[in-house]
């Protein structure tokens, strides 16, 4: 029994695939909690959506991919701060017309390579198939990516809540905001092998959204995104090598599950804390 349990870690490429997990997800659970607070979910699709020109163009031209996807990632985040700072337009709709826009300049880069090779692991992830480089460029993003948000939550909290007491208290509040958009496109950049472009939303977002659902209190949230993003990472790794399944998309399913019993909770303590109130 013992031995059927610990047959999946027997394996160099289901070891590379724990590690990656370990590395990958402090960084996006803990970017997921200031999204979801700053009400930037749909901007983690659209960046993440974004950087496939970037990573085509860097393929093409022989340059790494990370490059490219950082290059692309920084150009969406920026222009979509650029328009939504200094035009009439809202937030969202300039990210969908940013995130279209470039995604569908992708597509057509995508779709035109004449080539044996192709890009699917960019689009869909290839987590078993993860190297010793792999590790080493998500682990030194994830360092970064930590750092910054672990020294910089207070701030960066203030700055999601009230802008203008953030800026009144004498914060660059626009250091802090193009530095967020800056670590949410390192974050992608780091989950670009594991995940693929179209799975690495979730990570950016249901971790903290589940977090939002259980807690009252932001440094509590972050505590407990970070071990919900670990434990449905861990386990859909692990769940994938039983069930012959792809890895990231079990880890999504794992995350949704979790996070529609988090909301079915909410909802009953909810109701239940409405009729204590109700009857005293």
């Amino acid at each position: 029994m013992i031995e059927t349990l610990l047959f999946p870690f027997q394996f160099p490429f289901m070891q590379n695939a724990f590690w990656i997990v370990l590395l990958v997800a402090p960084p996006t659970a803990l970017l997921s909690c200031f999204l979801v607070l700053k009400g930037w979910a749909l901007m983690g699709d659209a960046v993440s959506h974004a950087v496939l020109p970037g990573v085509v163009l860097a393929w093409i031209t022989g340059l790494p991919l990370i490059v490219g996807a950082f290059a692309a990632g920084m150009s969406c985040a920026m222009l979509t701060g650029y328009l939504s700072y200094n035009s009439r337009i809202k937030q969202d709709t300039v990210m969908g017309v940013v995130f279209s826009g470039m995604f569908g300049i992708g597509i057509i880069m995508y779709t035109s390579i004449t080539t044996n090779q192709h890009l699917d692991h960019v689009l869909f992830g290839n987590m078993l198939g993860v190297g010793a480089q792999d590790l080493w460029t998500a682990g030194l993003i994830s360092a970064f990516v930590t750092a910054f948000l672990v020294l910089k939550w207070k701030d960066l909290l203030l700055h999601a809540f009230d802008p203008a007491q953030a800026q009144a208290s004498g914060l660059h509040t626009g250091f802090l905001h193009y530095g967020l958009l800056a670590v949410l496109s390192l974050t992608i950049v780091a989950t670009l092998t594991a995940t693929g472009l179209i799975l690495a939303v979730a990570l950016l977002v249901t971790p903290g959204a589940i977090a939002f659902l259980v807690v009252r209190s932001f440094g509590p949230m972050l505590i407990v995104s970070v071990l919900v993003c670990l434990l449905s990472m861990f386990a859909g790794v692990y769940a994938s090598f039983f069930l012959d399944s792809a890895p990231a998309p079990t880890i999504v399913l794992i995350l949704t599950v979790i996070f529609v019993l988090a909301f079915i909770n909410r909802l009953l303590v909810t109701r239940r804390t409405s009729r204590q109130a109700a009857r005293g």
